[in-house]
């Protein structure tokens, strides 16, 4: 596999290094997977890294720490001029993410970044 990359264009707010390092603490090694579907939009899905297989058409994002942050090609050239910024919020995280029952789950936010002319 060829692993596509972009530039660093993610970042976690301090709430949600928290959160990850718990999940880590709970599950070892894990990556992130920007969702792109109808129900988890905003929701980056959190996987255990010995049990999600990275597709070829996927893009790193970057790492928040140690954790590889990943998303579609497809959903990359939608989001390719905007900064991803993880965060954590009170709610239920998306069915298959190791966020899910604990009250709290991750959300994506975004900031536009400069267009180059």
């Amino acid at each position: 596999m060829t692993e596509r990359l972009s530039l660093d264009k993610v970042s976690a707010t301090p709430e949600a290094v928290e959160f990850l390092n718990e999940i880590i603490a709970d599950h070892g090694p894990v990556l992130f997977h920007q969702s792109g579907g109808c129900c988890d939009g905003s929701s980056p899905m959190c996987y255990k890294r010995s049990e999600f297989i990275v597709g070829d058409q996927d893009v790193l994002l970057g790492m928040i720490g140690d954790t590889p942050v990943y998303i579609s090609a497809s959903q990359y050239e939608a989001w390719k001029h905007t900064d991803l910024i993880i965060d954590v919020v009170p709610g239920r995280g998306g069915m298959f993410s190791l966020d899910n029952g604990r009250e709290k789950r991750f959300l994506t936010r975004s900031t536009v970044c400069a267009v180059p002319g």
